[in-house]
This record gives C-alpha cells, structure tokens and sequence, in this order.
C-alpha cells in the first residue's frame, strides 16, 4: 500500500478474524548512536488489534508487518485530539465570552468532554471499521 505506516511485529493471538499484534515501536531518534546515552530515545511495546483479517494461516508468534493508511491515522488523531480541543475552545470561548467565572469555565470545558468521550465509546465499532489496520506478512 502506498502512503502507509507500517511496523514489524509478532502475532499475539488469533481469534477467529481478529487478530493481535505485539509491535515495538521506536521514537524517531532510537537509531542514533548516541541514543543509548540520551532519556529522549525509547521504544514501547504496543498492541494492535486487527478486525475482519480473513486468511486464516496465521498462528501466535509469526511475524507480520501491521499497517494502517495516513488516511486512517489522520481520522484517529481528528477524533482524539482534533475534536476534543475544538469542543474546550469553543466552550471556554462561549462562556468567558458570557462572563462566567474562570473557573468554572474552566471546569465546563472539561465536564463537556464526558458526553464526547462517552459517544466515541458507544460509536467504537462503527470507528474500528473506518480506522482499519492490515495485515502482510513478513
């Protein structure tokens, strides 16, 4: 796939299409040689679970190369920080414009985030259909 994030990992587990797999992911300065001496280079260990995979000749401890497209990547950061951020200016721009007290201003905003968390929670599968991953071996 063009214009895709890709990363190596190993197949954690199979049940039935859903797949999961461990990756390690590295910041952008893990390679440098003088990482080992530095707190800014790191690398996690990550989950990624992948829905709908229908080739059924993985097995736990394959290695497979996970991806997902740019496009996929930009809805999920649109969705967890795009929207989120929006909605907190939007509601402290509103009240500190109706002069309500700062601090519930401040407090508003942030009790605003619950019911759009909530619904990104209850809209979660139709959200994994569209920010899919994919699967190729290595």
């Amino acid at each position: 796939m063009e214009n895709s994030i890709r990363h190596e990992g190993t197949v954690e587990s199979v049940d039935g299409e859903h797949i999961r797999v461990r990756i390690l992911q590295h910041s952008a300065c893990s390679a440098c040689k003088v990482a080992s001496h530095c707190s800014a280079s790191e690398s996690k260990e990550k989950i990624v679970d992948v829905f709908h995979y229908r080739q059924h000749h993985l097995k736990v401890g394959d290695a497979v190369i996970v991806g997902t497209s740019s496009h996929s990547v930009g809805k999920a950061l649109l969705l967890g920080f795009g929207f989120p951020l929006l909605l907190l200016l939007v509601v402290i721009g509103v009240l500190f414009a109706a002069g309500v007290n700062e601090g519930i201003t401040a407090l508003a905003a942030l009790v605003a985030l619950i019911p759009y968390y909530i619904g990104l929670w209850i809209f979660r599968q139709r959200i994994a259909d569209n920010i899919a991953f994919f699967i190729e071996d290595v």
